[in-house]
């Protein structure tokens, strides 16, 4: 695992991969405003009803404030992951041709199968967030905990991304793709950073890259 990070690292501040992500942030961010322009009113209304179960009022606004925060920022985090995930193909077959030359491509991923999955993981991400977010004001535990929900956002996008292009048997993918929950940690950790969270997808992708196709022992 540790090549497969060193690797990861090096290609994250390469000028292809700075470039990409630049251009995934700018369509991420138009995205989110525009969806928080349309629905924000919405947003803030279903948080204040949700929290009302509260006994506090003070707890019910600082809650609701956090809470809309936070909702805002997974929004644009799902975002980055979507939009990463739909233009992240020609990326990672030209960083497979770098470090993996004898590799050959085998398939292409499915635009709307990636899309989906990418929509499915949001949405399994967002209701557990829902349900589950007092969680995250827990000291050192909420942190574990949300580093485990982004994985969530990221995994099985990434294996399908990464797995499609270079893998043709199911079983070679299964295999190559247990215990991957850390990797996808790993790079979720890019979200408790400011301006370095827009890596936190691409970076999962080169991760999955090189997990998948490298030759380091487990």
């Amino acid at each position: 695992m540790t090549k497969t990070i060193g690797k990861s690292f090096k290609d994250i501040i390469s000028p292809t991969v700075l470039i990409f992500t630049l251009k995934v942030t700018l369509i991420a961010v138009a995205i989110t405003t525009a969806l928080l322009w349309l629905f924000g009113a919405n947003l803030n209304g279903f948080v204040s009803g949700y929290l009302s179960w509260l006994p506090w009022e003070w707890l019910q606004t600082t809650g609701a404030s956090v809470a809309a925060i936070a909702i805002a920022y997974m929004v644009f985090i799902i975002m980055i992951s979507i939009v990463t995930s739909f233009m992240i193909e020609p990326l990672l077959i030209t960083l497979a041709k770098k470090h993996y030359p004898e590799v050959e491509v085998v398939g292409t991923p499915n635009i709307t199968t990636s899309i989906l999955l990418s929509l499915k993981s949001a949405m399994i991400f967002f209701i557990i967030f829902m349900f589950t977010f007092p969680i995250m004001f827990i000291p050192l535990i909420g942190a574990v905990y949300m580093l485990w929900l982004w994985s969530i956002l990221l995994k099985a996008p990434t294996i399908y991304d990464v797995s499609s292009l270079f893998i043709a048997d199911k079983r070679e993918i299964k295999a190559k793709t247990k215990k991957t929950t850390m990797l996808s940690m790993i790079a979720a950790g890019f979200n408790y950073i400011p301006i370095l969270n827009i890596f936190a997808a691409v970076f999962a992708q080169i991760l999955f890259l090189h997990h998948i196709l490298g030759k380091e022992d487990a």
